[in-house]
């Protein structure tokens, strides 16, 4: 499959650069920790280095990466038909299941302590989830991040069943509600799962916005993280 994924990329570049001199091609399968595909410069050479998941997939769905990352590099548009092709392969749920289970299997997940410097996230989730979830949630592992993150406040990660919460909120200063909010919010997650629809993934569904809603300073909380 090597030689005909180079092969691939070879005619994929001439159609993207046809005036341009073709480079010589590396392409190889690597075990990466996740469906990652990536192409480098090097030596006067294009080297990329694909996901070993991707090995028995159709000659579609490479063409639809090779367009994907040559135009990438090159700065050009990358064709719509093509990102769609690619994300409805990774939306399979058979090729769902292998991600899953690679990133389990490779993947590492930094976790520090629930114990923060003026909040436990561990007793905070399960006043939640009484309030809230009668009781029904199974407790994920929790950290504060290593950073004081400003954009990604707050992330469930479902493969390694753990949410970490952004620091910013550890300080005394930082309203309760606002932390409790946001830890609300990833809460929802765990249990509302991501919907696939072929190409599309639906990270906040009707019924996760409705629920989102009834914590009952949704509002106050909003208009904070907006000034935060």
């Amino acid at each position: 499959m090597t030689d005909t994924a180079k092969e691939i990329f070879e005619q994929v570049f001439g159609l993207l650069k046809p005036r341009t001199p073709r480079p010589e091609f590396e392409v190889k399968f690597r075990p990466y920790a996740d469906a990652y595909n990536v192409i480098r410069r090097r030596e006067g050479r294009l080297v990329v280095g694909l996901s070993d998941l991707l090995e028995g997939a159709p000659r579609a769905v490479i063409e639809a990466i090779a367009f994907i990352l040559i135009a990438k590099l090159y700065r050009k548009p990358i064709p719509r038909r093509y990102q769609l092709r690619y994300r409805q392969f990774l939306n399979r749920r058979s090729v769902r299941h292998q991600v899953h289970a690679i990133r389990q299997r490779r993947g590492r997940k930094w976790v520090g302590p629930a114990q923060g410097s003026h909040f436990n996230l561990e007793a905070m989730f399960d006043e939640l989830n009484q309030q809230y979830f009668e009781g029904q949630l199974e407790r994920p592992r929790l950290s504060w991040s290593r950073t004081a993150a400003r954009t990604a406040l707050g992330h469930f990660d479902p493969v390694h069943q753990t949410i970490i919460i952004s620091n910013i909120f550890d300080r005394p200063e930082m309203p309760r509600l606002l932390l409790e909010y946001i830890l609300y919010h990833e809460m929802l997650h765990l249990k509302h799962p991501i919907i696939h629809r072929q190409a599309r993934r639906c990270f906040h569904p009707p019924q996760f916005q409705q629920e989102e809603r009834r914590y009952p300073h949704f509002l106050q909380a909003k208009r904070l993280l907006e000034k935060l």
